[in-house]
Parts: C-alpha cells; sequence; structure tokens
C-alpha cells in the first residue's frame, strides 16, 4: 500500500456545509419566531456549527474507512495486514479502491514469482540429484561386481577400477563445479585483476585442447593473423576458464572435420568482444533462452553421454558477471552457434 495516499476533504465539507445550513436556518427561524433580531448569532452559529461537523466527520470517516479496509486485510489472504500502515486515508473512495487493487496486484505478482522460484528449486534438486546419481551407481556396480569374485580376474579387474575411477573423477567434476557456481552466485569469489595477452590466452586453451579436438578432427583456430598483442584487464585464470567451457562445448556439439574460430574484436573504445563460433549442429530457438541455466541441457541423453556436469555455460555467465561483462549467443539450428564476451581492453 503507498503511504502517501490523496486525502480528499470533499465529502466532510459538503456534509458540514449541508448540516450547517439546515442547522442555521432552524436557528434563525426560532429567533425571528422569539422575536429576537440579532444576526450575529446565526453567523457565529453558522461558523462554530461548520467547523465542528467538518473536524467530526472528516476524523469519523478516516476511521471508519480504515477500520473497514484494515477488515478486509485481515479476511483476503492475498494482503499483508503488516504492509497497511495507520496513515490518514483519503475519503476518496475510488483511489482507495486504486490503492487496494494495486497493493493486491504485486502481492499476486511477489506468490507467482515464489511459484516459480520453488519450482525452479525442485527442478534444480531432481537434477542434481540425477547428475550425482549416475556416477555414483555406476562406481557402486563395479565395486560390488569386483566383491563378488571379479577382482579374482586381473584383466577385468584393471578394466573395472579404471571404469570406477573415472566415475569417481566425475563426481569430482561435478561437485567442484557446484563448489564454483555457489561463490559464484553468493559473490564470495574475489577476483585476480591483472593485464594480459587474451591472445596468448586462446592459443594457450587451443593447445590444451588439441588432443580433445583430434578425436573428432575438429580443426581450432583464429580467424585472422593477430600479429600485435590484444592487451586486456580480467582475471586471467577465470577467463581461461570461460574460454575452456566455451572451446570444449563447441567440441563436443560440433561436426567431425568441423572448425572451431575464434575472433577478437574492437567493440568501443575501451571494450573487446571475444567471439567462439563453431560449425556444429546449433541450437534451436526455443532452447537459447534456457541455456545458462544450472543443469540444463539441449539433448539430455548425449549431453551425458559426452560427459560434463552440465553447469558450466552457467560458470561461463557468472565468471563474465562477475567481470560487469556481457556474454551473448547466437545460433542457427544445423548451422552452427556463436557464443561472445566482452572484456575491458588495456589502452
Amino acid at each position: 500500500m503507498t503511504r502517501k495516499l490523496k486525502k480528499s476533504y470533499r465529502f466532510a465539507l459538503r456534509s458540514s456545509l449541508y448540516i450547517t445550513l439546515f442547522a442555521t436556518t432552524v436557528l434563525t427561524f426560532l429567533l425571528y419566531f422569539f422575536g429576537i433580531k440579532n444576526f450575529f448569532v446565526p453567523i457565529l452559529f453558522f461558523a462554530l456549527c461548520f467547523t465542528f461537523c467538518f473536524f467530526i466527520l472528516q476524523f469519523r470517516v478516516e476511521r471508519f474507512i480504515y477500520r473497514r479496509v484494515k477488515k478486509i486485510y485481515d479476511d483476503v489472504t492475498l494482503l499483508d495486514v503488516s504492509d497497511f500502515h495507520n496513515y490518514p486515508i483519503t475519503t476518496d473512495m475510488a483511489t482507495l479502491t486504486k490503492e487496494i487493487e494495486k497493493f493486491a496486484t504485486n502481492k499476486k505478482l511477489e506468490i507467482e514469482t515464489l511459484k516459480v522460484r520453488e519450482n525452479y528449486r525442485k527442478e534444480f534438486i531432481g537434477n542434481v540429484s540425477h547428475e550425482l546419481k549416475t556416477p555414483l551407481f555406476t562406481v557402486q556396480g563395479y565395486i560390488l561386481t569386483l566383491l563378488d569374485g571379479a577382482m579374482n580376474d586381473k584383466a577385468i579387474r584393471k578394466k573395472y577400477l579404471n571404469r570406477a575411477g573415472k566415475g569417481v573423477e566425475r563426481l569430482i567434476y561435478i561437485v567442484k563445479d557446484l563448489d564454483m557456481i555457489t561463490k559464484l552466485e553468493a559473490g564470495d569469489l574475489n577476483l585476480d585483476l591483472e593485464e594480459f595477452d587474451i591472445i596468448e590466452l586462446v592459443q594457450s586453451v587451443f593447445d590444451l585442447l588439441e588432443m580433445k579436438a583430434a578425436k573428432k578432427n575438429i580443426t581450432l583456430a583464429f580467424d585472422m593473423n593477430y600479429a600485435n598483442p590484444i592487451m586486456v584487464k580480467a582475471d586471467k585464470e577465470r577467463i581461461q576458464q570461460v574460454l575452456t567451457n566455451l572451446i570444449v562445448n563447441s567440441i563436443k556439439y560440433g561436426r567431425d572435420n568441423g572448425t572451431t574460430e575464434i575472433s577478437v574484436e574492437n567493440l568501443i573504445r575501451n571494450k573487446v568482444i571475444v567471439r567462439v563460433t563453431d560449425n556444429g549442429e546449433g541450437i534451436e530457438t526455443e532452447n537459447i533462452a534456457r541455456l545458462f541455466e544450472r543443469f540444463y541441457r539441449v539433448d539430455k541423453s548425449r549431453a551425458r553421454k559426452e560427459g560434463g556436469s552440465g553447469l558450466g555455460l552457467s560458470i561461463v555467465k557468472h565468471i563474465i558477471e562477475a567481470h560487469n561483462e556481457k556474454i551473448y549467443v547466437e545460433s542457427e539450428y544445423d548451422v552452427g552457434s556463436e557464443f561472445s564476451f566482452t572484456l575491458e581492453k588495456v589502452e
């Protein structure tokens, strides 16, 4: 409820005028009837009666409306009585109704927002459970098989222990990403800002992912030959993580014999934009809006087969936003995708 309400005196003024005119007329008639010819008395009576009636009516109407409206707040569970304060209430019922409707609408929006958050929380818990359950059951299965007698066979023992080890690695990967995104969302992750060459950093990420890209014969390349360094100011380790996640995604969902291309362009005077472009399978329009949600996967079965925690893009978004920068995505299904983000440029 808005605290500063328009206070209307129209009802009290008119009502006081009508009552005073009637009372003064009666008084004048009585004075005339008893032969008292004193015009000062009716005038004084008019002034006193009007003033008295006005204050009494205004006070009573305000009290009446306040009590009635408070009763509405008590009866309607949608509204919160604690938000209704004992401020002067307008005697203009249209204004009062408008304020109450506005308040009710705001509360309804708050309730709808809470419902959305509750659904999101349930979905998140379900996703976490599923992501953790899969590798846990895998590890458990291999260990139980070994305990049931398979450990006596050296070949099977080594193979199953390796597979159990991969399951544990996946669990550690998921837990680390969960810890990372929790810190990012809570604002507990401090950025170590420094000046570095973004071209050199991209090349180092290319070197790290060269073997992974070679398995699908995907070429990692710049869009042109960058002869001079491009200096930016950011947390080098976190930006490396951003580039790694984006390039790994382009490899996962890229076509065999495809290409992942990086370009760095001047955006405005003190900003550059880094683009990661691939010619992979692309993303359908209806999925783009949810890409940066935790555990959201466009193709769930394939994504889990490819590995990863499902938190990569969400972490990317939080890291970029922690730098007060922007991240963008453009994609056309069956053509390819482009993820881009801005960074502060060092002059």
